[in-house]
This record gives structure tokens, C-alpha cells and sequence, in this order.
């Protein structure tokens, strides 16, 4: 039985990992496509899209283990939480499509270039909205009867989820510009800093206010926060959140590069490791628990020989990828 629960927590943390590396690295580029419209037409919004035209493609690599994990390793889960955002996950899926064929088109068919470029925006932007509402509707609680979504159509739809799809399209958009201000230099780079300024204050009030939703969201999450000895394992999230937000603002106000953006990805960290303890063991509030919906023990085995050989390719490829990449965008094409 101990090995099962250790096995049942070692797979929590290997999704978790894949949701963060999907979130952290496709979530800067679809926060270039939200900005897009900000970007002067021309060489701008050429430079901010060939910045990601070599690794937007693999980001959502971690998309794909995060969400074949999950069907893998939690099955239940996987059961109960799709059902229940159904419209969700289609519209994501749908906004991924647009905003992939119109890195490919709007290079291709320039005469309607505008057309792709409003792609490009309303995929991100939808893609963007509808991941963090599918967090929020997650968070809020989906109604189980019998192991099985007992809920409505629309039970995803509520003031809460639009708070924190909101709050991911900022949180997307601060990345996304403080990839920019690595990537970019000059005039662009002046531009890209000052969203960066904006969607980080953007980000740290809708951080603050998905915070205080919580504590009324459920009790269970209030109890997390705010008794002993809970509190003393939880505070020094908030601590460091804050302590990585003012450093972050700082680095805005200063003439730094790559540093916004690492302090960008930290502040995203601590933001999740603050999700993962107000929901944890939960992956199904407010009943079902990681051990509730695991799969069998030889199966989680089985898995992990698997993903002990894909993940190392997987993380190595990357930093290939990005190594090889490296350093100021030019004028060069997509193609």
C-alpha cells in the first residue's frame, strides 16, 4: 500500500511538472498573440512572431503528456473533469488550431495578412481565457455522484472562472511581453517593456483578487490558509510571491533583458505551488483525492518506465532547441 500512495504522489508531481512547463512555455507565446494588436503592423509584428516561430510548436509537447497523464494515471479523473468543461477544452482546442494556422498563412498568403493576424489574436486570446476558466471551474468545486459528473452544461460558467481566465490572459501577456524584451531590441524593446509594466500589474491584482476568492470559495481552503498548523507550511508562498513581484517590477524599471522573464516564470511557480496547496490531495474538490482516482498500482509502474526514457528526451530537446536559438531576433522570415 505505501508504494501505491508513493507512486500515486510521484505521478501528481510528474503532471504537475508538465502542466507548469506547458503553462510557462506555450503561455508566452500566446501571450505574444494576445498583444499582437499592440504591435505596429510591419516589422514589429513581424520581429515578435518570428521570436517564437522556432519552439511554439514543441511547447505544447508538455500539453500533450500533461493531458495524456492524466487519462493515464488518473483516469477517473481524467473522466469526471472533462465532462464537466467539455465546452471548455473544445474552444482551447479550437483557438490552438487558429493560432497554429496562422503562423503558417499569414507568411504564405500575405494578401490577407490581417485576416491571419486576427487568428493569430482571437486563437491565443481564446485558447488563453478558456485554460484558465477550466482552472477556475476546477478549483470551485464539480459536482460526483457515483464517480461520475453529476453536474449541468454550463456549471463551469460562473463570476469565479471568469476571474481566473482573465487573470491567465494577463498573467499570458506579462510573459509574453517579458519574452519580448529579451528577445527584442530598440524601439520594440521600449514597447515590449512597457506592457510588460502594465500586464505585470494586471497580473498581481488578479492574483491577489483569485487569492481572496478562494478563502471564500471553499472552507476546506480557508482552513488551509488561515489555522494552525496549516498556515505555517502555506505562508511562505505568499511571502515569496511577493518578494519575486517586487523584484520583477524592479527589473521593468531597469535596463535588464532576460531577467524579467525569469522572474516572470518564478512569480507563475509560486502562483501554481499556491494552487497546488490550497487544493491538495485533492485533484477532483471536494471529494475525490489523487489515491481516490489512481490508476492500479502495475499500471503507474508501467507508465513511469515509460516516461523515466520520454521526459529526459523531452527537457533535452528543448534546451536544444532554445540553446540553438538563442540570442536577439532579427529580420529573418518565418520561412
Amino acid at each position: 500500500m505505501a508504494v501505491n500512495v508513493d507512486l500515486t504522489v510521484v505521478w501528481a508531481f510528474i503532471i504537475a511538472f508538465a502542466v507548469f512547463a506547458y503553462v510557462v512555455m506555450d503561455g508566452f507565446d500566446l501571450g505574444i498573440g494576445i498583444l499582437f494588436p499592440s504591435f505596429e503592423v510591419g516589422r514589429e509584428r513581424d520581429r515578435a512572431m518570428n521570436s517564437i516561430a522556432p519552439v511554439w510548436d514543441g511547447n505544447e509537447t508538455w500539453l500533450v503528456l500533461g493531458g495524456g497523464g492524466l487519462f493515464a494515471a488518473f483516469p477517473l479523473a481524467y473522466a469526471v473533469i472533462l465532462p464537466a468543461t467539455y465546452p471548455l477544452i473544445i474552444a482551447m482546442l479550437l483557438g490552438l488550431v487558429f493560432r497554429g494556422v496562422a503562423f503558417e498563412f499569414r507568411w504564405r498568403d500575405p494578401s490577407h495578412r490581417r485576416l491571419w493576424d486576427f487568428a493569430f489574436t482571437g486563437g491565443s486570446l481564446v485558447a488563453a481565457m478558456a485554460q484558465g476558466m477550466t482552472l477556475g471551474a476546477l478549483l470551485q468545486g464539480i459536482d460526483v455522484v457515483d464517480r461520475a459528473y453529476a453536474g449541468s452544461w454550463f456549471d463551469w460558467f460562473t463570476p469565479y472562472t471568469l476571474l481566473t481566465g482573465i487573470g491567465t490572459v494577463a498573467g499570458y501577456a506579462l510573459l509574453g511581453a517579458c519574452w519580448l524584451v529579451w528577445k527584442l531590441d530598440g524601439e520594440a524593446q521600449a514597447h515590449a517593456r512597457t506592457l510588460a509594466k502594465r500586464a505585470a500589474w494586471a497580473t498581481l491584482i488578479l492574483m491577489g483578487g483569485v487569492s481572496v476568492y478562494n478563502l471564500g470559495l471553499r472552507p476546506e481552503y480557508a482552513d488551509r490558509w488561515l489555522t494552525a498548523p496549516e498556515i505555517y507550511f502555506a505562508a511562505p508562498v505568499p511571502i515569496l510571491t511577493g518578494l519575486i513581484a517586487l523584484a520583477l517590477l524592479r527589473s521593468l524599471s531597469v535596463e535588464r533583458h532576460s531577467k524579467p522573464f525569469w522572474l516572470s516564470l518564478a512569480l507563475f511557480f509560486f502562483g501554481m505551488a499556491g494552487l497546488g496547496v490550497t487544493m491538495w490531495p485533492y485533484v477532483v474538490p471536494p471529494g475525490l483525492t489523487i489515491w481516490d482516482v489512481a490508476a492500479p498500482e502495475r499500471s503507474q509502474i508501467f507508465m513511469l518506465i515509460g516516461v523515466s526514457i520520454t521526459m529526459p528526451l523531452i527537457i533535452a530537446y528543448t534546451a536544444w532547441a532554445y540553446w540553438v536559438f538563442r540570442g536577439k531576433v532579427g529580420d529573418e522570415g518565418y520561412h
